[in-house]
């Protein structure tokens, strides 16, 4: 099987990011959103990370227009993934959103389309039948600032034919990422194992008030020489879908400090437009160049 036309869901952070990484590396790339709006919004994400391809990966001015040559939108979902040899979903950590996503995308894409999901929190056998092939479904779970922390993790449930395993390590190698094949189906797979408890850790010392912020990274970064602090993390992240985590997370579990958490996200950042480092604020304010600027 030859993989030519990629189709992303989701233009939000991470899948602007990887519709961009694979146009850049040479497929043909739809990127789909629900609606103009979305759509707006991914074409001025697209438009920042060219100037970050130029910056941090040594593009040209020529791979660059061949990258957006490469690279088209949509906001029609069947015709999106009606040519599509390869699926990746990145829409919101939603159980019954990516039911209803993979029953429409499964009915509308070609029979031999293998379908990926990037989800974070989900465990793809949770909703791999809704594809209506789970036989062809898996997981390549990105890293934000892909182009860089180009790690990906390819995920296998107990329904997925081997082959399509070996041929989505493939296609990420292929695509510029540098993946590891997991031996068996784990929730949050290696990254997000090692890296949410920290998060939940962080989010509950602030939503204590033990300490700020700013102070809980510091501590952090000062005495593991991590370059990135939880907060910093969660800005990379975005503060809407830490919310949407975090809330789901109260939802189900009934946990105190979990709520006073997503209310004073909610309260003191969201609702002030200050949605993480893409809107130029959220725990830190950002400069022109997409840099934090810390404490002295």
């Amino acid at each position: 099987m030859t993989i030519k036309k990629v189709t992303i869901l989701g233009a939000g952070v991470l899948g602007a990011q990887i519709a961009f990484q694979a146009a850049y590396a040479g497929f043909e790339v739809v990127s789909y959103d629900i609606n103009d709006d979305a759509l707006a919004a991914a074409a001025k994400r697209f438009e920042t990370l060219q100037g970050v391809y130029q910056e941090q990966v040594g593009a040209t001015t020529d791979q660059l227009s061949q990258t957006m040559a490469r690279l088209s939108q949509s906001s029609d979902l069947i015709d999106a993934v009606g040519a599509a040899d390869l699926i990746i979903e990145a829409v919101p950590e939603n159980l019954d959103l990516k039911k209803q996503i993979w029953a429409q995308v499964g009915a509308a894409a070609p029979d031999h389309t293998i379908f990926l999901t990037n989800t974070s929190t989900l465990l793809p056998s949770s909703f791999a039948d809704s594809t209506g092939a789970p036989e062809r479904f898996l997981a390549l779970h990105f890293a934000n600032n892909i182009w860089v922390q180009n790690i990906v993790e390819v995920m296998g449930t107990t329904q997925t034919d081997a082959k399509y395993v070996s041929l989505t390590e493939q296609f990420a190698k292929d695509m510029g990422m540098d993946p590891v094949v997991l031996n068996k189906e784990q929730p949050r797979y290696i990254m997000n194992s090692l890296l949410v408890p920290l998060l939940d850790a962080a989010s509950r010392l602030y939503a204590n008030e033990v300490a700020s912020p700013h102070q809980i990274d510091k501590v952090w970064k000062k005495a593991t020489r991590s370059p990135k602090g939880p907060f910093e993390i969660m800005d990379i992240v975005g503060l809407r879908t830490v919310y949407a985590i975090h809330s789901a997370n109260a939802e189900r579990t009934g946990d105190a400090l979990e709520r006073q958490f997503t209310q004073k996200l909610k309260a003191e950042y969201i609702d002030q437009g200050k949605t993480g480092k893409e809107s130029g604020q959220g725990f830190y304010d950002y400069d022109a160049n997409g840099n934090a600027i810390l404490d002295d």
